[in-house]
């Protein structure tokens, strides 16, 4: 179903340039976000490396083959950003600030398949926290 609609997209960007994905609408309470799906390994790898800037309500979000411990660092990443680990009901895991141009690791704190990434200090904006539950396509209700 989201791999199916979402492979027509063609291959990544060359690593160089950001690249730019299909996108789903995703709910969290009252907020709208619209997510690039990254899913095949490349542009998981790219994600939002590149990118000088990001809307408002604009996020990626990267789905996983299997649930497992999901680690992220910002290698090439320009810009600041906020990164919930997501289980495949929508529920939030954990959620974690990364700073751009980094190594540092940032995992998920138990098995999940989904992580999205959105500006910095997005959820915390809105007082979202671990529990709460993200909807839209590629969630199991």
């Amino acid at each position: 179903m989201l791999g199916a609609m979402l492979t027509l997209a063609g291959p990544a960007m060359a690593q160089d340039g950001p690249q730019r994905l299909p996108a789903v609408t995703l709910s969290l309470g009252m907020h709208k976000i619209s997510a690039e799906v990254a899913q095949t390994p490349d542009e998981r790898t790219i994600g939002l490396m590149h990118r000088s800037s990001m809307g408002a309500s604009q996020g990626m979000l990267f789905v996983f083959e299997q649930a497992g411990q999901q680690c992220f660092w910002m290698k090439n990443t320009l810009l600041p950003l906020a990164i919930a680990f997501v289980a495949d009901d929508g529920t939030i895991v954990n959620i974690d600030e990364m700073k751009p141009q980094t190594l540092d690791s940032h995992c998920s704190t138990k098995p999940v398949r989904f992580v999205l990434e959105m500006n910095s200090r997005w959820f915390d904006k809105r007082g979202i926290k671990a529990g709460a539950k993200l909807s839209g396509q590629p969630f199991k209700p």
